[in-house]
This record gives C-alpha cells, structure tokens and sequence, in this order.
C-alpha cells in the first residue's frame, strides 16, 4: 500500500468515527467526533493539494514547476482555528451543562415535546377543514357569479326543486337559454 491510500483509508475512518460520534447524545462524544471530522476534513484538503516541493526559488529560476500549492496549507490552517473555536465553545457548552443539570446528555424537553404534539395535531386539524375546490360553474362550493353552466344540469335551485315531491312537472316544463331542459334532452317546445 501507498502512503496516499493509507491516508485515504485514515480519512475515511475519521470520518466514520466522527459522524458515528456525533449522533449520540452526549455532549463529551458530540465535541470527541466534532474533533474527529475536522482531523478528517483536514486530511482531506492534504489529499487534494498532492505531492510537490517548497514554493521556493533560487532568485534566478522563477519556475514554478514542482512546487505544491500554499493554498490547501493555508485552508488547513484555518480549518484549525476554526476547530478550535468550536471545541471551545462546546467545551463551554458541556461545563454549562454540568453545572446545572449534573449530566452531559441531551434529554428531551416534555414542554417542548407536548407544544410539537399540539402543534401537529391543531395542523390536521385544519387540514381536514380545507376543501379542494375543483369543481367547476355551479356545482362549486362558493360558485363564482355570472361563471357559464358548463355541464347543461340546470341551476342549482332547478335540481333542488326537481327533487321535491309535485314539483318535477314544473322543472319538466321550463326550459333554459340552450333550449334544453334540466336532464340535457331537447324540450317538447322546442321540437
């Protein structure tokens, strides 16, 4: 094996670690694979700006032939403090945490708990409510006046008089402006 691939190998292993780590609820293992990534990502940056020498000249060969790249140096660098930065910060974190509730694990809140419970069932709730109004003309839940009957069924007040007992002669008999009556066929007057 290379060195590159065992690096790789080494890289991929932090990263397994690392995220596996911060899954956890501990605070002390959420910082340990914080710290964990960052060594990873920095192997990562190393990987990427290859093998080559310092970026120094002689004064005469300007030649920047052979030379590795100081940009991913400089990435790493502050990758570093930035790692830093944060592990201190969940340091700060994690005393807190001790100080007040003698326990370094996240436990779940049962105010919060009950408010999302609230919250998702108040959202079904309302959801049911809703109607999806797709219907078209007439049939609609809050038609739209003056909208074209497209479906040639009659009005609305028509069909329900329809349905009343000894009105149906009466719905039979008229006619609306197509020249059709309420069940869609020609009417007799027009015949």
């Amino acid at each position: 094996m290379t060195l590159p691939f065992i690096m790789v190998l080494a890289m991929g292993f932090l990263f397994a670690c690392g995220i596996y780590l911060m899954l956890e609820r501990s605070l002390t293992r959420v910082l340990l694979g914080f710290i964990l990534l960052g060594n990873g990502v920095n192997l990562l940056i190393i990987l990427t700006a290859g093998r080559g020498g310092p970026p120094l000249t002689d004064g005469k060969n300007l030649s920047t032939l052979g030379m590795s790249d100081p940009l991913p140096q400089a990435l790493i660098l502050t990758a570093i403090v930035i790692t830093f930065a944060v592990t201190a910060f969940l340091l700060a974190m994690i005393y807190r945490s001790w100080r007040l509730v003698r326990a370094d694990s996240l436990q779940d809140d049962t105010a919060d708990l009950q408010v999302a419970i609230t919250k998702m069932i108040d959202s079904e709730a309302e959801a049911s409510t809703d109607y999806d109004d797709t219907e078209f003309g007439d049939e609609a839940e809050s038609p739209i006046t003056g909208a074209i009957d497209l479906d040639d069924d009659g009005k609305p007040h028509e069909r329900e008089a329809e349905d009343e007992p000894g009105a149906a002669t009466s719905a039979r008999g008229t006619a609306n402006s197509s020249g059709r009556g309420p069940e869609g066929t020609e009417t007799e007057e027009k015949k």
